[in-house]
């Protein structure tokens, strides 16, 4: 057994209290090393009925509900700030189970950002009403008995939440679950990743020293599925918020569908970046972007890259040159700029994708295979795609694995970006900033960026088509965890 951190917390968190697995055993291995990190029992099935329960009880009780926002938001805030002076600890953790540089320039997404975030989130959640009035008319306000109505809506908590995440940005993923969840009156049930289920556990050693109200939160890890789905198809469970994969994602909202449970779903991308006529000589650095933000593992990253045809071979000559420097490594590695992929089937997956992809005529420019080391490591890889219906093109591979396509035309390009099943992201670069906006309009993705990458408590993200359901951050991520009540009240006549 290995460890780059002295902090491996392995405890589950049920109706607030810390206990021992009892279920299967969950084995953490170090990407940098393919090395055991650690191994401990994971939750039994009978574990994760008991959570369900005990949240099933606090939200039926209303005790957690029925506290005055500002108080609710203030206990929740004071969890968050209990897990930011646990800050260094939990970048430990992340660096250890992700595999993700401790010198990479993306490791504050992985906390910085998020804990931050938080703080501004709870500022908002604070801003919007608990209730607002209908715009009814003035004919309206008076009832067929000679009495005055008023007609308003009530945000109330959704109840039990099942809060179920992926594993490349487990914290961030975490956070944006738990918190808004908790801010709005819920009882969540959070069960991370099997791949990286530490830095969860470390949120429910700290949470359970906060005082919650018993069965407001538990935290659950289990090394196979079966608690998860438990909990997308428990009736005691009233909303599922999800990210993972689109094929996973289909299965969750199956399961749901049965007692029609609340769904905010973010699932796979496979986000086109346009490099405009005008704008193309910065496309050299779009591959090495994606590569470095944790070897390609993020949902939202543009692994599609549309350039014009006649500059192509230019681009991927530059974009070639680009990797010379880029160094593999393991994570805790301060000279390392590109660290490992999660797992041996994930480093699995990056090969038989480019193998799919030269099969369907694309061309590896740079990488394309296993790197020579211990670990799960694949090679920055830049493939010269000839079209958009390429496997490369069309399916996430969540991995440095990125298509370079030329368009003949701005036409052709959106209608490329556009010919895809997943819309989470994309991004449209341009000198002329009007040219840029009006391609931006028509691509059919539920976040789209010009000439930047912007992310913030106060606006939202969610994907169209099969990348999901709903949103998180923003006004639309919070009201998602309350269900709207309408109240007609009439005078006493």
């Amino acid at each position: 057994m290995t460890s780059s951190t002295a902090w491996l917390p392995v405890k589950m968190m049920i109706g607030g209290k810390l206990v021992a697995g009892e279920g299967q055993p969950i084995t953490v291995r170090n990407p940098s090393t393919g090395e055991v990190t650690i191994e401990f029992a994971g939750a039994s099935l009978d574990q994760t009925k008991a959570a369900i329960a005990s949240a099933r009880v606090a939200a039926d009780k209303g005790e957690w509900a029925a506290k005055p926002q500002k108080e609710r938001v203030a206990i929740v805030r004071d969890l968050l700030a209990r897990f930011t002076a646990r800050h260094d600890d939990l970048r430990d953790l992340i660096v250890t189970e992700t595999g993700m540089p401790i010198k990479s320039f993306a490791l504050p997404a992985q906390i910085s950002a998020p804990l931050a975030q938080m703080d501004v989130m709870l500022d908002l959640c604070l801003k919007l009403p608990e209730i607002e009035e209908n715009p009814i008319t003035l004919d309206e306000r008076i009832n067929n008995m000679g009495g005055f109505v008023q007609s308003i809506r009530r945000y109330v908590p959704v109840g039990v939440v099942a809060a179920i995440s992926a594993y490349n940005f487990p914290l961030h993923i975490n956070l944006w679950k738990l918190m808004p969840a908790l801010a709005t009156g819920n009882c969540v049930i959070l069960r991370p990743s099997p791949l990286t289920p530490l830095s969860a556990l470390a949120l429910a050693e700290i949470a359970a020293e906060a005082g919650l109200p018993e069965g407001v939160l538990s935290i659950i890890a289990e090394s196979g599925a079966e608690g998860a789905q438990l909990l997308t198809t428990d009736p005691a469970v009233n909303m599922v918020s999800f990210t993972g994969s689109t094929e996973v994602g289909s299965i969750v909202a199956g399961q749901a569908a049965p007692s029609m449970k609340r769904l905010q779903l973010e699932l796979g991308g496979k986000s086109a970046q346009i490099y405009l006529p005008d704008r193309v000589e910065a496309a050299f650095s779009a591959a090495v972007g994606v590569c470095i933000a944790h070897a390609g593992q993020g949902c939202v990253l543009g692994t599609r890259i549309f350039v014009p045809e006649a500059e192509k071979a230019k681009v991927l000559g530059a974009m070639a040159a680009s990797m010379a420097y880029l160094k593999i490594g393991d994570s805790t590695d301060p000279e390392t700029t590109m660290g490992p992929v999660i797992s041996e089937a994930q480093a699995q997956r990056c090969e038989r994708y480019v193998k799919l992809a030269v099969e369907a005529g694309a061309t590896v420019v740079a990488g394309g295979k296993r790197a020579d080391r211990p670990g799960y490591f694949f090679e920055p890889t830049i493939l010269d795609v000839p079209d958009n219906k390429n496997p490369s093109a069309q399916d996430e591979i969540f991995g440095p694995v990125v298509s370079v396509i030329g368009y003949r035309d701005v036409e052709h390009a959106i209608e490329m970006a556009n010919d895809s099943s997943l819309g989470l992201s994309g991004y449209v670069y341009g000198k002329d900033a009007r040219a840029a906006l009006d391609v931006a309009k028509r691509i059919r993705t539920g976040t789209i960026n010009v000439n930047a990458f912007f992310a913030s408590a106060n606006s939202s993200s969610g994907g169209v088509k099969m990348s999901g359901i709903g949103r998180e951050r923003g006004v639309e991520g919070i009201r998602a965890f309350q269900d709207v009540q309408v109240m007609n009240l009439g005078s006493a006549v």
